[in-house]
């Protein structure tokens, strides 16, 4: 394949890309699924044409993870902070952690009785299926109301940050002791502190270059300590998130030293800037990844009844321990955000990161690609029969 080649097919991709952006803001049919359709037409065309490729898989992990670095990192920018907003962030953390380990001890059940297996394997193939993906749902939730933007911005990004950590413990962890759980508050400690300095020196930098070409740098400092702190098996995530909320945030500091020393005059329009990079390279990464994604799976796989049973059993299981919680810890009319919990770029990076030694024959790729692809779908249609019922109403 020839450079020219290479080039025609990539930036091909990203006017495709951006097309079904523009296709899901009118239908509401998420951009993520057009591009895992399209990646799947592209194997098809492959292989009928024959043409040889490299193991794109190789990749895949390192891709969803920058991406799932600028996505929460864009979003987080979005937000800012009041006292009013406490009752939206509570709820939006206890209805996270709530579904997530509801979510995670019946898909357990379920991969129990398909493989047998011993319940440790069970539990830790479960979680990726649990964790709802704000890499898909952050953009879905665009064309809500502000309130319900925000609790799905903060509800994905807690379901995020609380899947990582009960993964790593579960993979570190063979049994539950005493020491198991110092070490979780111990890293959960040095997470916090560490994202604590990450925010001041970051926005220390940001007020102090005077390089044109500096919001490059910044994200390549984040990156490079979320790898740092993931290596270490620490929830890193926590870091991206709270990054983007001080910098949003840090002019409603009113301390006077705090503000002398590290608010500065184009603070806002750096920060504006800032977004606008995250965005537009998160929207690059997902782009390629969801392709790449959907361009690995062999649909020929999904023609087995017992893996679409067991998918559509999962499915289920899902949405009705979401509708559960949701009642609970958000008491208005739950509307769209009810199908807003798609699985996608954290379920795909999070399996991937399973030892070989706890992967399940029968909980393969084809099983995750079924229950990606399902959410997605499940989603379109709750988000476009909702709004189509609040009109008619």
């Amino acid at each position: 394949m020839t450079t020219y080649t290479i080039l025609i097919i990539l930036s091909g991709l990203v006017i495709f890309s951006y097309l079904f952006d523009l296709v899901a803001s009118k239908t509401k049919v998420p951009s993520v699924l057009l591009l895992l359709l399209l990646g799947i037409g592209l194997r098809l065309l492959v292989d009928n044409l024959k043409i040889q490729t490299f193991n794109f898989l190789s990749i895949l992990p390192t891709l969803g993870t920058v991406g799932l670095i600028l996505i929460v990192f864009e979003g987080s920018l979005e937000l800012k902070y009041d006292q009013h907003k406490n009752k939206v962030i509570k709820s939006a953390f206890f209805s996270a952690l709530s579904i997530l380990l509801g979510t995670t001890s019946v898909i357990t059940t379920i991969i129990y009785q398909i493989s047998h297996h011993d319940l440790y394997t069970c539990i830790a193939n479960a979680i990726p299926f649990s964790v709802i993906s704000s890499a898909i749902a952050i953009p879905s939730a665009a064309a809500l109301n502000n309130k319900d933007k925000e609790f799905v911005i903060y509800e994905s990004s807690f379901s995020d940050i609380l899947g990582i950590i009960i993964f790593n413990f579960t993979i570190t962890n063979h049994s539950v002791t005493t020491s198991a759980f110092i070490g979780l508050g111990l890293s959960t400690f040095l997470i916090l502190l560490l994202s604590a300095i990450a925010c001041v020196v970051l926005l220390y930098i940001m007020g102090r270059l005077v390089h044109h070409i500096k919001f490059f740098l910044i994200i390549a400092i984040l990156i490079l300590v979320y790898a740092i702190g993931q290596s270490y098996h620490l929830s890193s995530l926590v870091l991206i998130l709270s990054t983007g909320l001080f910098l949003n945030n840090a002019d409603t500091i009113q301390n006077v030293w705090f503000r002398s020393i590290f608010l500065y005059k184009n603070l806002t329009a750096d920060l504006s800037q800032l977004y606008q990079l995250s965005a537009e390279s998160a929207f690059i990464l997902r782009t390629f990844f969801f392709v790449i994604f959907g361009f690995t799976m062999n649909i020929g796989e999904l023609n087995n009844k017992i893996v679409l049973a067991n998918g559509f059993f999962i499915l289920i299981t899902i949405y009705l321990i979401r509708m559960l919680f949701l009642k609970i810890f958000k008491k208005d009319t739950l509307g769209p955000i009810l199908y807003i919990a798609p699985r996608g770029l954290i379920s795909i990076l999070l399996y991937f990161n399973l030892p070989a030694s706890l992967k399940i024959q029968e909980v393969g790729t084809p099983f995750l690609f079924l229950v990606v692809l399902g959410s997605s779908i499940v989603m379109t249609l709750g988000i476009t029969l909702s709004k189509r019922n609040s009109v008619i109403q």
